[in-house]
This record gives C-alpha cells, structure tokens and sequence, in this order.
C-alpha cells in the first residue's frame, strides 16, 4: 500500500527530558514493523494505559511508542493471506504498548500473530467495551469453569466491581447463569451494579478477615485487589470452589495459610491476558461474542473519547475515579 499521510498517534517518550506523552503527528515508516497494517477504529482504556501514559508503572520496555493495549479496525494491507484488505479485525495485549506500538493510533502496525478476525455478533466499538477488560472477566470464568466450576457451588464474588475488570465479570458471570456477589468500596454504585446483574452488594469489609478460614460462602470468584481481600476470599470459599486472580490494585502481596488449599481443595487461578495463547484468544472473543456477550455494554461504558482526552482519563481512573470502561474513538 502507499504509505498513508502523517496521521495522529498518542506517543509515548521516556528520555534525557524525563517523561511526556501526547499526541503527535507520526508516518507509518515510524511504527514497528508488521504483517498487517489496520485503520483503527476504537480502542480503551485500561488500568494499565494510565500507568503507562502517565509514567506512574514501569509498562513499556522501550522508547517511544505508540500507547493502547487493545485496538478495533480494519484491514488496509496484509502480507499474511489469513487478511486481506477490508476485514474487520481486533488485537488485544501481545506487548501492544508494552514492546511495540499500540492501538492508540489512525493506523496500527501488527504482527498477524496478535491479531483476531473480529466475530459475529460484536461491533467494533461493543469489541472495545470489552477489551483487554472483557477478555480478563471472560477468561477468568473460562478458567474456572474448565476447573469443574459451576453454579451449584455457590455465588461467585467480584472485587473492584465498579472497575472495568469488575463491571464486566458481574455482567458476564450473571449472563453465565452464577450467582454474582459485587464487592466494593463505593457504596453510592449499587444500583448500578445490581442493574449489571449482581444478586448482592457488598462492602470490602465483607473480605476483612484475617482467619487462615472462614465460614464458606462463596463458590469462588474474581479477584483484582490481592493482598488480604484476595487471602479473605481463599478462606471464605466453598469446598472445591476456584478463585481467580487478576489484578492487585490493593496489593502485589499474598499472606495466607496453604488451609484452604489443604482443608477444602481450593483452587486459585491465575489469567495472563497479554500472553494468552493464540487458540485460547480465539475460543475467549467466541464466547464473548455468543453466550457471554454481557447484556449491559451501552451501562458499562460511561465515558467516550478521543486521543485528545487520553490524558483527562488516565488521571481519573489512577484518583480511583474510574466507573466502567472508557472507549476511545480514533477519528
């Protein structure tokens, strides 16, 4: 294909003058190299593109480049034949904004291997809603229900509700058939998360205790705090139950008794969702966009922006000001 005019990208630099971000007008001769160059339509924001367009988390590895972990578009050229010109593609994590230019960008640059036809019944917007945050929520039910999870052990509890991860566990785990118990600090977003499909609203002093056991009440859950809500959930879930952890916004830190790994079977999980295997990226977007497509993606998505407000958002969702997913429209 020729190559395009400048076109805006959000860049991100780390040098000698220390950190900046922004937009700035780039060629395509400027982003990684790439089977498969796609017109992007949408992208999102995630916990991880503000610690990285803000500088506060060590996320890129290399300067400058493109931030947006995730991106939707479609194909301009291809040189892999799965792609060709006009398809409507998706690609989430695989070092996007981590080793190599991400989605935050009019054009996008990948290796064929990261990206993912985009499938039936998801738009490319509703494929953005989702993102990096829907494919964790999706493959940590994946993941426990591969581990013989079902319904009947009990409900599932979901930390950090109100958060993109969360918003979308409680909708999909509630589209799923589990009953969902919504975890969080923000007591003023019960409705919202009831409207999302969470039987009940918790506080995070529901995941207080210290015990090495607990009385059993859930049959497992998603957990993105860490630290002791992680340790309390473990000791408060049912025989055989799973838990998977996916973030650690409270802690990177783990201090428990094996007790109920030993005592009740217990499983804890974890989800990679940068490095997930190419197969398993397949069969998570198929399923989020057939019998777990959530029913409240138009509720979970509260704010939409383009490049220029990247920066207003990021500060936001750091503060702990952030309620569902953020959309970024790549004009």
């Amino acid at each position: 294909m020729p190559l395009p005019a400048p076109f805006n990208a959000f860049r991100i630099h780390q040098d000698e003058h220390g950190h900046r971000s922004g937009i700035e007008a780039i060629g395509l001769d400027q982003l990684n190299p790439g089977e498969v160059v796609i017109r992007a339509q949408w992208s999102s924001v995630n916990y991880k593109d503000a610690l990285a367009g803000t500088g506060k988390g060590r996320i890129l590895r290399r300067f400058p480049l493109v931030g947006g972990i995730d991106v939707a578009g479609t194909v301009v050229s291809s040189t892999d034949p799965a792609y060709r010109e006009g398809d409507a593609v998706l690609a989430t994590g695989c070092g996007l904004s981590e080793t190599r230019d991400g989605g935050y960008s009019q054009y996008v640059r990948l290796a064929a291997s990261a990206v993912i036809a985009q499938p039936a019944g998801l738009s490319p917007r509703e494929a953005m809603v989702l993102g990096t945050a829907g494919f964790t929520a999706a493959l940590a039910l994946l993941r426990m229900t591969d581990n013989r999870l079902t319904p009947a052990h009990g409900p599932l509890a979901v930390t950090g509700a109100t958060g993109g991860v969360g918003s979308l566990a409680v909708d999909i785990f509630s589209r799923a058939g589990f009953e969902v118990h919504a975890i969080s600090g923000k007591a003023d977003q019960a409705d919202y998360l009831h409207g999302l499909g969470a039987s009940q609203v918790l506080p995070r002093e529901a995941l207080a205790t210290g015990k090495p056991m607990e009385s059993a009440r859930f049959g497992g859950g998603l957990d993105n705090a860490g630290g002791p809500m992680l340790a309390s959930l473990l000791a408060q879930t049912v025989p055989y139950g799973s838990v998977v952890s996916a973030g650690l916004a409270a802690s990177p830190a783990l201090d428990m008794t094996v007790m109920p790994f030993i005592i009740r079977g217990v499983s804890l999980l974890g989800v990679s969702s940068a490095a997930a295997p190419r197969a398993l990226r397949e069969q998570v977007w198929e399923k989020l966009a057939g019998d777990w497509k959530p029913r409240h993606l138009d509720a979970i998505c509260t704010r939409e922006v383009g490049l220029d407000g990247l920066a207003d958002v990021f500060e936001a969702m750091l503060a702990g000001g952030a309620l569902g997913r953020t959309v970024v429209r790549i004009d």
